[in-house]
């Protein structure tokens, strides 16, 4: 399946020039293996696609993201995410990574942060999910935060697409999401050609206050406000600048 990587690789260096796309702070992922921990821009999180490349380019492999478990559930497609060593939760896959020395890549926020309506932009929203502290947890990562300008510009969503999904009784993961791009409605657009600047925070050491246990549930919740407060600086910096 390597023509799924080359295909992968080729698509995304396209967008970077469609997207005139940058990164700052690409020396805090030079440190050894850590859990990179993004906003996730609407409706796909673009800017960190785009991040995927530059790591390769730079560090000689594909981070390995953590995806949806809906996108396993047919074997030809299991097979692509197989080869672009993405992953549907924390198995062998991620511990044999971490040995490697490489990064783990995930967007906390899901589905609820990217089909939102165009009036809510750049706020980061993860609610309870802090499954990602775990995995940090378990395998000693430190945790970088990811934000980027120009995401939410990408596409004009007209709804909360989480929220009515949920009204009309669909699985969470399954959003109804109303949006346009350029040339009409999604998926059925372009994105529109804003550019795209992703900075990239000091990591976060998840026993900088003493050692945390996954059970300790008021740690988590300090150590989640601290990786989303880092988070939603990076936006208000960026967007600011």
């Amino acid at each position: 399946m390597s023509w799924v990587r080359a295909a992968w690789l080729a698509g995304w260096r396209a967008m970077r020039v469609y997207h005139r796309y940058s990164v700052e702070g690409f020396e805090h992922l030079e440190r050894g293996p850590a859990l990179l921990c993004g906003y996730h821009g609407r409706p796909l999180a673009f800017d960190q696609c785009m991040l995927t490349v530059t790591i390769y380019e730079r560090l000689g492999y594909l981070p390995h993201g953590v995806i949806n478990k809906v996108l396993d559930s047919h074997p030809a497609l299991q097979r692509a995410i197989d080869a672009l060593g993405f992953v549907t939760g924390d198995g062998p896959e991620i511990a044999a990574a971490v040995a490697r020395g490489e990064h783990v890549l995930v967007q906390p926020g899901g589905v609820r942060e990217a089909c939102r309506s165009f009036a809510t932009r750049y706020r980061v929203d993860w609610g309870e999910r802090r499954g990602y502290l775990k995995l940090a947890l378990r395998h000693r990562l430190p945790i970088v935060p990811i934000a980027a300008d120009g995401v939410d510009e990408a596409f004009i969503g007209l709804n909360d697409g989480h929220a009515l999904g949920a009204r009309l009784g669909l699985p969470k993961s399954v959003p109804l999401w109303i949006g346009l791009g350029l040339g009409g409605p999604w998926p059925l657009c372009a994105p529109l050609p804003v550019k795209m600047r992703t900075l990239i925070g000091a990591p976060i050491d998840p026993a900088a206050e003493g050692v945390l246990d996954e059970r300790d549930r008021a740690g988590l919740a300090r150590l989640h406000a601290r990786v989303t407060g880092a988070v939603q600086s990076l936006l208000d910096r960026r967007r600011a600048a």
